[in-house]
């Protein structure tokens, strides 16, 4: 995807060039292991005794898979460092075309290597569990009134603008829309490859500059709207307990309140012992809505487990959304200077309407790219 136009280049992120420095000679014993752990699976694979056995080849292949992008490189690595002297040792010859030849060899053995090695790094770095996850996405309209509202619907459908241009497949689970086209809260789910990797720093408090439509004086207002992201879970990570949830079925309704359908389909689930409302009307099907509605509390009560289990960690919807006040932002658009600013990174995009309209892989790459360096940092430390 072409990259947001009108963007100023970011600094390094803090941590990486620190790093760099790290040689891959400290992690070697970890790397040869790895290799030698992922032939032995390769052989496993091709083994008619594992290959019979469906559960034990979907284990090994998942195992294969996990392993696989870290092995390959470090093969590649290794024959980057083997080709090195061969190279250096042809600079000595007495032709001075195979001197140039040798040359020209030798600084692309280097670049690579140097890309090679950065590559491992990153590929070495803690992942999250969840990288690879479906998404829950929750937006809510926070401080600002009506504009908020009408940011928040902005908001939604940047997100699903954005899922269109990954070709991934978004669907509604509830919204609760107001007369003038905004929205109080809507809820969503986004299944795409990594969904999660790619949309977990969205989460977080937006806010918006501009002159309200309904603002007669011209005078700029800012309202602010919350972006939750919640990794979707199956049954095994989080078991719903029949008895501690309350069910409720009602009709469908309107922005404006009125029934949509003569037949209750709409669900609403109470978790009682944590007090969790989870609704979901978007259906025609009551079974549908109840599957959506028990996903949606599932990824919830996940987000929350992993809050009590390391709230250092934290990383879901209470530390991302915060209370939706002002001065809490991880974004800004600013309708007046036509730009939107990422205060994590400290990046500016100026071109608020290609951005609203989905165009946010740049933020995202960059968000990952800082991510990854702290990581580093603290890895080199």
């Amino acid at each position: 995807m072409a990259g947001c136009s009108g963007a100023r280049i970011a600094p390094a992120p803090a941590g990486e060039s620190e790093f760099r420095t790290v040689s891959l000679e400290q992690v070697r014993p970890k790397l040869d292991e790895i290799e030698r752990r992922y032939d032995e699976l390769v052989a496993q694979m091709n083994d008619p005794e594992v290959c019979s056995d469906h559960q034990r080849y979907m284990a090994v292949a998942r195992s294969k898979g996990e392993m696989e992008d870290v092995a390959l490189a470090y093969r590649k690595y290794r024959g980057i460092v083997e080709d090195i002297p061969i190279a250096e040792e042809m600079l000595s010859g007495a032709d001075a075309a195979e001197r140039e030849l040798a040359q020209e060899e030798l600084e692309t053995l280097k670049r690579e290597k140097q890309e090679v090695e950065e590559a491992i790094r990153v590929l070495l770095l803690p992942t999250d569990p969840n990288d690879k996850k479906d998404v829950i996405v929750e937006i809510r309209a926070a401080a600002g009134g009506e504009e908020a509202k009408l940011f928040a619907g902005e908001l939604f459908r940047m997100y699903m603008r954005y899922a269109e241009r990954r070709k991934w497949k978004a669907e509604l689970i509830d919204i609760q829309e107001t007369g003038r086209g905004g929205v109080q809260e809507v809820t969503f789910e986004i299944r795409g490859q990594n969904a999660y990797s790619q949309l977990k720093f969205e989460g977080g408090v937006h806010r918006v500059q501009r002159v309200p439509v309904t603002e007669s004086s011209g005078r700029i207002q800012t309202s602010t709207a919350t972006v939750a992201v919640l990794p979707e879970v199956d049954e095994v990570e989080v078991e719903l307990d029949e008895k501690e949830i309350k069910e409720d079925i009602y009709h469908s309704s309107s922005a404006g309140g009125q029934n949509v359908q003569k037949v209750a389909t709409a669900i609403r689930l109470t978790h009682i012992p944590t007090g969790l409302v989870v609704q979901c009307q978007d259906e025609r099907s009551q079974l549908q809505n109840k599957i959506k509605a028990r996903n949606v509390l599932r990824a919830r009560l996940y987000e929350m487990q992993l809050q009590q289990s390391n709230a250092a960690q934290a990383g879901a919807r209470r530390s991302q959304v915060g209370t939706g006040e002002r001065s809490e932002k991880i974004r800004t658009y600013n309708f007046p200077d036509g730009r939107v600013t990422d205060h994590r990174i400290n990046y500016d995009v100026f071109n608020v309407p290609r951005v609203l309209d989905g165009d946010i892989q740049d933020f995202i790459d960059r968000l990952i790219t800082a991510d990854q360096a702290e990581k580093m940092r603290e890895a080199g430390s």
